[in-house]
């Protein structure tokens, strides 16, 4: 289970310093953070969730981890807007004994998306090669 707080470089930004979150409420399969400095009117949130289905061989959970932020527009510099990312776990629980696969599917598209080519480096600035591609709507 994570800590209450999360302030020991769990969470960081595109520059690589740290972003402080508070866990803000829990229920069964829910959890959301918010950032300690965040302003009323800007959200900053980081949440957890998981939801079961099927059973036997076809049980499965989708496990989700999103952070929402919202900003003031740049274009406007009234607007308030929200920027979302999220990742999505969807694991077949019924059919695997051991959770090398989804652990080898995470890792393949951590890897993908903040770092380059051979690079063993994790890139915060959204120079990895995924990164890129989601920033920038490319293929």
């Amino acid at each position: 289970m994570l800590s209450n707080t999360l302030n020991t470089n769990e969470v960081k930004n595109a520059a690589g310093t740290e972003v402080e979150f508070s866990r803000l409420s829990t229920s069964d399969r829910n959890t959301v953070f918010a950032q300690i400095a965040e302003s009323y009117a800007l959200k900053h949130r980081l949440s957890i969730s998981h939801q079961e289905s099927g059973s036997g061989l076809t049980q499965r959970r989708r496990s989700v981890v999103r952070i929402d932020k919202t900003v003031v527009s740049t274009v406007d510099t009234v607007t308030p807007v929200t920027v979302s990312a999220y990742v999505v776990l969807d694991i077949p629980l019924g059919a695997l004994l051991a959770q090398t696969e989804p652990a080898n599917v995470l890792a393949e598209l951590v890897s993908f998306v903040a770092s380059l080519g051979a690079s063993t480096t994790i890139l915060y600035d959204g120079t990895g090669n995924g990164a890129v591609a989601l920033l920038n709507g490319g293929l």
